[in-house]
């Protein structure tokens, strides 16, 4: 059984008790749980890397995404903007800060809701512009998948995974870990939107 939910949500979970054979989240969470003493250390494996996405609703006028002058003119001029409360969403407020546009953005950004992905906001008409992993975006109906943000303000999470200490099968986990991080599993990663760690 596979059990999904936020970055925040299962990094939460996991410190506070819950169990599961194998934890996959952003490495920064991973070791955190490491240091926690729930993560078995020296199970750790990069599992894939993944940018940061930008979608508009299917149909809707594309904007261009070419250069980061392009994402700040989309942003003034989007009724409302959406991204998720994971790294994604952490690394596009800390760009929104930087550029000096957070008290004119402010009443445009649509909070994210638990375990909704932010295209399915974006699908919805809820938000103008969208922005989260593009393995997350790229599944999703009703959206347009414009690319990835520009390289000089993109930025890439490392998804890491490991064994859970109170692993029940603690074996089987072991053989997954290394079945993903396999060069067999690498045109599977490519097909989701991201790369192999």
């Amino acid at each position: 059984m596979t059990i999904w939910g936020g970055v925040n949500e299962v990094a939460k979970r996991v410190a506070d008790g819950e169990t599961a054979d194998v934890v996959m989240l952003p490495a920064a969470q991973i070791d955190g749980l490491i240091k926690q003493g729930k993560i078995v250390p020296e199970s750790r494996v990069d599992v894939a890397t993944s940018g940061i996405g930008v979608a508009v609703r299917a149909g809707a006028p594309k904007i261009d995404i070419s250069s980061a002058e392009g994402i700040k003119k989309a942003l003034l001029a989007a009724r409302t903007i959406a991204y998720s409360a994971g790294p994604s969403g952490v690394h596009i407020e800390d760009l929104i800060w930087r550029w000096g546009l957070a008290e004119q953005l402010k009443s445009k950004i649509v909070p994210p809701r638990p375990n909704v992905p932010i295209g399915v906001v974006v699908a919805g008409g809820d938000a103008d512009i969208g922005f989260q992993q593009v393995s997350e975006l790229l599944p999703v109906k009703g959206i347009d998948y414009l690319g990835p943000l520009p390289p000089d303000i993109q930025e890439v999470t490392v998804f890491s995974a490991g064994v859970h200490k109170g692993a029940g099968a603690a074996d089987a986990a072991r053989a997954l870990l290394k079945y993903l991080t396999a060069p067999e599993a690498a045109p599977i990663i490519k097909k989701t939107g991201m790369e192999p760690g």
